[in-house]
């Protein structure tokens, strides 16, 4: 018999939702019988600014389809992260943390345009952690990365002051609400004038994050739909009704 080999597939580049796919097969062209057990890796390319703009630039993103939904670009993030470059001006010098980062998009342009970032997930989360230092090197960024479990109150989370607090999709799971909310509220306690910026998709309309705000001591400065400011090429990408605001502690001024 002769041995079974593996090969690298490339499949396409593109930018903004292209991806450079890399998937085991064998050298008769079938898929491999190990391809269930590897991880299906693809590398996506999202591109912020044009030419008719000052330095575009773009990020590249290690994804992992077989895993959790924490390796995977989601279009929470896609929009978060358009709304930094949008707002650079605004980021570049500042704190900023980004909490359940997943894949880091939004933390990323952040660093790109000169911002000084924290990216973290759940401490637990050791896969998620390691792929963000590499999505750090492959975008030669350099970004602290952590362990940062909401709702949990270890010696790191006091060193933190941020200016900005980001989180794509953090609104998901209902059970970790509190969770969120308590680090959150904690993080813009620590850093006065600080502020928490949020992509998240409307699934039960925005009475519920009113109700997390209230109970929170928190209130909205901004609420947009994304539409409204996202590039018609971006956007026609999206599906759902996503929604991105501003959170600040109950007491500041607008």
């Amino acid at each position: 018999m002769v041995p079974q080999k593996s090969k690298l597939l490339l499949l396409s580049i593109g930018c903004q939702l292209g991806k450079i796919g890399v998937f085991p097969t064998d050298m008769e062209g079938g898929h491999s019988s190990e391809l269930a057990e590897k991880p299906m890796t693809t590398i996506s390319r999202h591109c912020f600014g044009d030419d008719s703009e000052e330095s575009p630039f773009s990020i590249s993103i290690i994804e992992n389809m077989k895993e959790d939904y924490g390796l995977f670009v989601w279009p929470c993030s896609i929009v978060l992260a358009e709304y930094v470059w949008q707002q650079r001006l605004r980021f570049s010098g500042a704190s900023v943390i980004e909490l359940g980062a997943g894949t880091s998009l939004p933390g990323l342009v952040a660093a790109k345009v000169g911002a000084n970032v924290t990216l973290t997930d759940a401490s637990d989360r050791t896969e998620v952690l390691d792929n963000m230092k590499k999505v750090c090197d492959l975008n030669k960024l350099k970004c602290n990365v952590m362990g940062l479990t909401w709702g949990v109150w270890d010696a790191s989370i006091f060193s933190l002051h941020p200016k900005v607090i980001l989180g794509a999709d953090v609104l998901y799971d209902t059970t970790a609400f509190d969770d969120l909310f308590a680090t959150v509220t904690f993080l813009l306690q620590n850093s006065p004038g600080s502020v928490f910026i949020t992509t998240y998709h409307n699934r039960s309309g925005h009475h519920l994050i009113s109700f997390l705000m209230a109970k929170w001591g928190l209130k909205c400065l901004k609420l947009l739909d994304v539409f409204s400011f996202m590039p018609s090429d971006k956007a026609s990408g999206l599906s759902g009704n996503i929604q991105l605001t501003e959170i600040v502690l109950n007491n500041v001024q607008p």
